[in-house]
């Protein structure tokens, strides 16, 4: 999951075994009908915001206070919180499961298919329309998509 980015997932058919140099730079998306359409994003980049839905983090313990001088007895809530670092083991599972879901790039037999990620710092309710454009050495094509 992650709130960063707009996900498609594509996929390029032609004659079994046909072979086609594959790239996510010949995809763009049009949100809302807006002229300059979102570019593709490497899947490498999408792993920096990733979010487990299930993860949640551990509880944060007390801070242990060995003497109130100079607080007046008062805890300083108005520091912020302590990070919240998600497991490596996790990152690198949810890293892992994503490149193999992305589009397989460079040399590849048809059919292929994969996620195409668009980085969309706006709100999902936002968005009403979707337009995938795909031009590159299969031809041009655009597709409307469902929000």
């Amino acid at each position: 999951m992650t709130e960063d980015y707009v996900v498609v997932e594509a996929g390029l058919f032609g004659p079994a075994g046909t072979r086609i140099k594959m790239s996510i730079d010949d995809f763009s998306l049009r949100i809302n009908g807006k002229k300059t359409p979102l570019s593709s994003q490497p899947y490498v980049v999408v792993n920096r915001s990733l979010k487990d839905p299930e993860w949640t983090p551990p509880e944060a313990a007390e801070p242990k206070s060995k003497s109130s001088f100079g607080t007046g007895g008062q805890s300083d809530s108005n520091l912020p919180p302590p990070p919240v670092h998600i497991p490596i083991e996790l990152r690198r599972a949810m890293a892992q499961h994503v490149q193999k879901a992305a589009l397989a790039e460079g040399e590849r037999t048809l059919p292929q298919a994969g996620l195409i990620f668009f980085q969309y710092r706006g709100k999902r309710e936002t968005i009403h329309s979707l337009e995938l454009s795909y031009n590159g050495p299969a031809g041009q094509a655009t597709l409307t998509l469902q929000p």
